[in-house]
C-alpha cells in the first residue's frame, strides 16, 4: 500500500465492523490491519446476535457516540446463535442498514452459500485464504477497494 493510498484511507468517519467468532481469525486480521497501518476504527462482535445488538443499539451497544454506524460490514457467516446469513438477512431488511456494504469472509466455499448470500444482498463474497501472504493481499485489496477506490455510503 502507498503512502499516499495509507493517507487518503485514514479517515476516523469510516469504520470497519467485524463480525468473527474466531479469536485467532481475528488476531490474524488484526495483525494485517497493523502492518498495513490502516488506523480506521475497527470494532468487533463475537457472534450474530452480538452485530445485531452492536446495530440496533442494544444493551452494551446503546451509546450511538461510541458505537455509531459502520461503514463496512465484515462478516463470517458460521458463527454461534444467529448465523451470518440471518444477520445479512436483517441488515439488508433494514432502511437505516441496509446501505451499508457487507462483504461475507468465510471459510465457507459451498455454492448454495454463495448464491444465497448474494440474494440476502450481500456485496462481496471472499473466502477466507489459508496461507497468510495470500490474507494479507486479500485484506489490502479489500481496504484499498472499500476505503479508497469506492465511495461508501453516507450515514
Amino acid at each position: 500500500m502507498t503512502d499516499n493510498l495509507r493517507e487518503s484511507i485514514q479517515d476516523s468517519r469510516y469504520h470497519l465492523l467485524v463480525v468473527e467468532d474466531s479469536d485467532t481469525d481475528f488476531a490474524v486480521f488484526s495483525r494485517f490491519l497493523q502492518k498495513l497501518s490502516f488506523h480506521n476504527p475497527v470494532y468487533r462482535c463475537y457472534d450474530g446476535d452480538d452485530a445485531l445488538d452492536y446495530l440496533y443499539h442494544r444493551g452494551k451497544y446503546q451509546n450511538f457516540s461510541i458505537f455509531s454506524r459502520p461503514s463496512l460490514i465484515l462478516l463470517d457467516l458460521n458463527l454461534p446463535g444467529t448465523d451470518g446469513k440471518e444477520v445479512l438477512t436483517e441488515i439488508k431488511k433494514n432502511d437505516f442498514l441496509k446501505t451499508i456494504p457487507v462483504i461475507i469472509f468465510t471459510t465457507s466455499s459451498n455454492p448454495d452459500d454463495i448464491q444465497t448470500c448474494y440474494q440476502k444482498g450481500a456485496n462481496t463474497y471472499i473466502i477466507k485464504p489459508m496461507d497468510l501472504n495470500k490474507m494479507k493481499i486479500m485484506i489490502q485489496s479489500l481496504l484499498e477497494y472499500w476505503f479508497y477506490v469506492s465511495i461508501l455510503p453516507s450515514h
